[in-house]
């Protein structure tokens, strides 16, 4: 089989005409380029060029063989620079299991500096919740996961990327919603609308340490897994919830946000996690990105 530098020596002479402007161009001599063609024509077993002393011609396959070697030639030198992107980490793909709750405000903001930092990588998002990320993560199916704690041991490099407090929901007409704030003493006396321990634990055991710090227990009345569909409820009246207050980029009419009195010890945390051994290129760039985007000082493990 030819080799590029073959092609390249061949594409040189059919541009130029001429053995000593092409090896010119080549930064050789002339004896190296016309070995090169020589060869190349035996692999082919056919003339490409007709030389005499005075003139260099194409033949007739040597013609049709220059347009395929030209887009040979640019095609292997789009893979190399594809190869150099995808090792500085300007190109390649990268997949990125969330939390729906992560997709109010800090999936949509590490995407859009993601695009405006790598144009060219494609990443691919995977809705699941933080036990399934721990598995996938495990199992290498994903890349990065944007996760509650704890964290799983498959994911053995991690980033805490944001910190929020719980706040209280109320529907709009409620009397407590025209305080400035809510006391725990307040929601313990009103039906609440709780986290589900199968599917939500990490939210349903903040909510249950904030009331057992404060010496109460809640009046529990339905258990659900995701925020959207508590707003809902709230909305409709049927209890009051607490919420991470990235839920307020969801806009639920009719659902009022108010600070709790205590301010809850615990906050709720948000980490981007992967695996040390995982090499993709993409992965320390898309950390980077995530580290700049709370607030507050990220704690790299």
């Amino acid at each position: 089989m030819f080799e590029l530098s073959q092609l390249r020596c061949f594409v040189a002479v059919a541009e130029e005409l001429h053995f000593g402007r092409a090896a010119e161009r080549l930064h050789l001599t002339q004896p190296p380029v016309s070995r090169q063609i020589q060869v190349l024509e035996r692999v082919l077993d056919v003339a490409l060029l007709n030389r005499t002393s005075r003139a260099v011609r194409l033949t007739p396959a040597g013609r049709r063989f220059l347009v395929e070697a030209r887009r040979i030639l640019r095609l292997a030198d789009e893979a190399a620079a594809t190869a150099r992107r995808v090792a500085a980490g300007e190109a390649g793909s990268v997949t990125l299991g969330f939390t729906a709750a992560s997709a109010y405000r800090t999936l949509p903001d590490l995407v859009r500096a993601a695009r405006r930092r790598l144009p060219e990588a494609d990443i691919l998002l995977k809705e699941m919740v933080s036990a399934a990320q721990a598995e996938a993560l495990g199992a290498q199916a994903i890349d990065l996961a944007l996760m509650r704690p704890p964290l799983p041991a498959a994911g053995d490099a991690s980033l805490r990327i944001a910190r929020e407090t719980l706040l209280a929901a109320l529907p709009d007409d409620h009397p407590l919603a025209a305080g400035a704030s809510v006391t725990a003493e307040a929601l313990a006396a009103e039906p609440l609308i709780a986290y589900a321990p199968d599917e939500a634990r990490y939210f349903h055991d903040l909510v249950d340490d904030y009331f057992a710090e404060a010496g109460l227990t809640p009046r529990t009345v339905q258990h659900l897994a995701q925020i959207h569909t508590i707003l809902s409820l709230v909305r409709s009246g049927l209890g009051l919830a607490l919420v991470p207050d990235s839920a307020a980029s969801l806009r639920v009419a009719g659902v009022t946000l108010r600070p709790l009195v205590p301010v809850p010890r615990r906050p709720v945390e948000l980490h981007l996690v992967w695996r040390r051994s995982n090499d993709n290129p993409l992965i320390p760039i898309l950390a980077e990105l995530a580290g700049t985007l709370d607030g507050s000082m990220p704690e790299l493990n």
